[in-house]
């Protein structure tokens, strides 16, 4: 069991830094104030692999592991949260298009996914079924060569902005065996998008309603067989709660090197913070539970990457630890920073808000507790 990342994981992992540093980081501050989507910076992530990390090369994708994702989103995250979850999003549709879509919808839409010169929304959340995704009430009907769909998705990463929507939706009966999925064009008659939501944190990526209105869409463009999506958008999420908890790794270090610079810094009482030891052990306890989290994000990557039958029990153990607790460092940072954590002059007030929201997308960490308990009671 070697714990050491390779000499082309830490290459992998010092681009990310000096991207993260460079193009992420000085702007990340605006872009929250502004709620800017930062599209040609992320065109610039694109050019170094980074939106097609685990798609297939001959499509423009950078054909690494889940691994080395969560290796690159940590890094990613550490310069701005927000427009590196996206990528995340942007990654897990093309991954779907690319793992079990045919070859000529491959073709089409992947070489414009890698760069980003088209971008991608995973649309599976409903207004009204949100944890119990598999009773979503949006219709595809087919109609010769076209579906004709029906309903609407909400709480859309990337709504309204998007070029290409990867939709499940109901083309049978009831429950997830119903469930198909479905690549839809922006500019497609009958697709239209809510206002940006005015959101707690995230703010770098917009997030709105997506409906349609008999809105058809060829038969060409399905992903798989009818009946597949659930199983797809639910494989989808094992990557991408992976993701997620890399995310709230990245965000959870900046805080945690804040606040040990802060003690390092800051004077009450005739001397630095850091020599108080209730203020030691709050800090000790803030690294171990990171890299605790940590190991437990990376044994998850392992497990998918090697397809072992526990992986989605690992990959939800993963997000719920890691997300629950990158959140509490973040937490605890602000609070070792007293009002200053409380400005936004410093970063830790944004770093909260943007990794509150972790622990509910990708699957709500209560949800993660329900897949946890009926994979340990599975005969």
């Amino acid at each position: 069991m070697d714990f050491a990342l390779s000499a082309d994981q830490l290459a992998i992992q010092d681009a990310a830094r000096a991207f993260a540093e460079g193009q992420l980081a000085p702007h990340s501050a605006e872009w929250d104030e502004k709620r800017h989507f930062p599209v040609d910076v992320l065109r610039q992530a694109a050019a170094l692999g980074f939106a097609g990390i685990y798609v297939q090369e001959d499509v423009g994708g950078t054909g690494l592991s889940r691994l080395d994702a969560s290796i690159i989103f940590e890094a990613l995250s550490y310069g701005d949260v927000s427009t590196a979850a996206y990528l995340t999003i942007h990654n897990m549709a093309s991954w779907m298009i690319d793992r079990f879509g045919s070859d000529e919808l491959r073709q089409r839409y992947l070489p414009r996914l890698t760069t980003m010169d088209l971008i991608a929304s995973y649309c599976l959340t409903e207004p009204g079924a949100g944890s119990d995704a598999a009773h979503m009430r949006t219709t595809a009907r087919l109609d010769g060569d076209q579906y004709v769909l029906n309903g609407g998705k909400a709480f859309i990463s990337g709504g309204g902005v998007s070029d290409v929507y990867v939709v499940m939706a109901r083309t049978g009966g009831d429950g997830a065996k119903g469930v198909s999925a479905f690549v839809v064009e922006k500019g497609t008659p009958g697709l239209s998008f809510g206002a940006n939501e005015r959101k707690m944190g995230w703010n770098s990526q917009p997030t709105a309603a997506v409906n349609f209105d008999d809105c058809r869409v060829p038969v060409a463009n399905r992903i798989g067989e009818e009946g597949e999506g659930f199983r797809f958008a639910m494989m989808g999420l094992d990557g991408g709660r992976l993701n997620i908890a890399s995310c709230s790794l990245g965000g959870a270090q900046l805080a945690l090197d804040t606040a040990k610079a802060h003690l390092e810094t800051r004077k009450q009482f005739g001397k630095p913070l850091k020599d108080f030891q209730a203020l030691q052990f709050k800090l000790a306890d803030m690294a171990t539970e990171l890299e605790a989290a940590r190991l437990m994000v990376r044994r998850a990557a392992h497990a998918l990457d090697n397809k072992d039958p526990q992986a989605t029990k690992f990959c939800a153990m993963a997000k719920r630890f890691a997300t629950d607790a990158g959140f509490q460092v973040a937490n605890d940072a602000l609070q070792l920073h007293g009002g200053y954590g409380y400005l936004q002059d410093y970063p830790l007030e944004r770093i909260v808000r943007d990794l509150r929201v972790h622990q509910i997308l990708e699957g709500a960490n209560e949800i993660m507790r329900v897949i946890i308990a009926r994979e340990m009671f599975r005969p």
